[in-house]
């Protein structure tokens, strides 16, 4: 179970794609950004795979990172291993965490290891490679029947933690068998002080794949190896909360659910975007709205996430198979400023308060409370750009920790379009 709780509890992981993180999509372009992702709050940088990609199959001009021809080996394209034991010690002086992507479900179509361990992978009657995901077809996967893959797998682990990874992202962790991981965290990681992110699926997928025939891990299950999981399960409610399938209320009553179903020191990497799925921005046309839902996502129990780019507001749609780079001198600059206040904030109230508490008050008005023993922290939201009066039943007052002054709110409060955030003392 989760060995790294009280570590990672206030922490921020800033996530990056090498080759659209810049127009020249190198590691040297990486290196000298460490100071702004350091000062944006990060603490851990995740590194999406930088692997040598497959040319069989491939999607797209420039194919998947995903569709890897070898695991401990770096794609010429961003630069040499030099360069980025360079980024691992700079960010190490800068006080963050690097954690890099692990794609052992699968290999790329032409990967090393189909040409010299056929016998490791997922094969029919015919001796032909096959897949659990068709659509997956730039991509064969691995058979964990067979434990002399287990341990060549745990030889590339232990060789990026030699070059001086301290964490491992987890492609689709839940489709590979638990005993694995396991294995992997006690011969790698005795000492439990590496950071281990399991890729968990969303709910709907974990269900198909088992109505086919596959074993396929839950979230509570992969809590048994990993200090954090996805939060695809509360994602899937703001996907049909934004496409007008459910309403605000249902992601407001999951959220308490998750306080309940998982274990007590378990922690979710809650995340608005990420490479998958779409930027926020393009979803979230309003800057005041999506100041509400970024401050709701960031001070949710759990472990927030910055897919790089997020904090200056860009729309660019996150594309794996092709080039389409950030372009960092048309963000929006104000919002970055508001990010980073809200990342200090968020860090400042994990850190103190130790008990939770949510709930919609009226229209998606939403007051979140987060307490300890000398402190309480009132938090409230208008995730729906909904305006009006409303009755608190109580009056509040406390240090606006956005604006820097103290406040009092009436009981009968006029909705505006900020949100708010109170520090009380008891």
């Amino acid at each position: 179970m989760n060995n790294n709780y009280k570590e990672l509890i206030n922490k921020i992981i800033y996530e990056i794609f090498p080759r659209n993180y810049s127009k020249s999509g190198t590691f040297n372009d990486i290196y000298y950004d460490l100071e702004r992702i350091k000062k944006l709050g990060a603490d851990i940088i995740w590194f999406m795979p930088f692997y040598p990609i497959g040319e069989k199959g491939r999607k797209g001009s420039y194919g998947s990172p995903y569709s890897i021809k070898k695991f401990d080996d770096l794609s010429k394209e961003f630069g040499n291993i030099d360069q980025f034991k360079k980024i691992i010690i700079k960010a190490n002086e800068l006080g963050m965490k690097v954690m890099i992507d692990i794609v052992f479900n699968h290999t790329s179509n032409d990967s090393y290891l189909s040409k010299h361990h056929k016998d490791w992978f997922m094969l029919d009657n015919k001796g032909n490679f096959e897949r659990k995901e068709p659509d997956w077809f730039d991509i064969i996967d691995l058979d964990f029947k067979n434990k002399d893959l287990w341990d060549y797998l745990i030889n590339i682990l232990n060789f990026w933690k030699g070059i001086g990874i301290q964490g491992f992202r987890c492609d689709v962790a839940s489709m590979i068998p638990i005993e694995f991981w396991e294995k992997a965290r006690n011969e790698v990681d005795p000492k439990n002080n590496m950071i281990w992110l399991a890729e968990s699926l969303e709910p709907k997928y974990i269900v198909d794949l088992r109505r086919k025939g596959h074993e396929v891990l839950s979230d509570s299950e992969l809590y048994k190896v990993f200090d954090l999981t996805y939060d695809y399960d509360g994602y899937q409610y703001i996907d049909e909360y934004f496409r007008g399938e459910k309403e605000i209320e249902c992601l407001i009553d999951y959220i308490e659910i998750q306080q309940a179903i998982y274990p007590q020191k378990s922690l979710k990497m809650r995340f608005l975007e990420n490479h998958d799925k779409p930027r926020i921005a393009s979803i979230i046309s309003s800057k005041e709205k999506l100041k509400n839902w970024t401050t709701f996502y960031m001070l949710l129990p759990g472990v927030p996430l910055i897919y790089a780019g997020q904090e200056i507001k860009t729309g660019l749609y996150p594309d794996l198979f092709e080039k389409s780079s950030i372009n960092w001198d048309s963000g929006d600059y104000e919002f970055l400023n508001f990010i980073k206040r809200i990342i200090k904030i968020s860090k400042e109230i994990k850190s103190e308060a130790k008990t939770f508490k949510i709930k919609q008050i009226k229209n998606g008005f939403v007051k979140m409370v987060w307490e300890s023993k000398d402190v309480i922290y009132y938090i409230f939201l208008n995730l729906e750009e909904k305006y009006g009066d409303i009755n608190l039943s109580k009056s509040y007052n406390g240090f606006d920790m956005i604006n820097n002054e103290n406040i009092k709110i009436q009981e009968n409060l006029k909705i505006g379009k900020e949100p708010i955030i109170i520090k009380s003392i008891k």
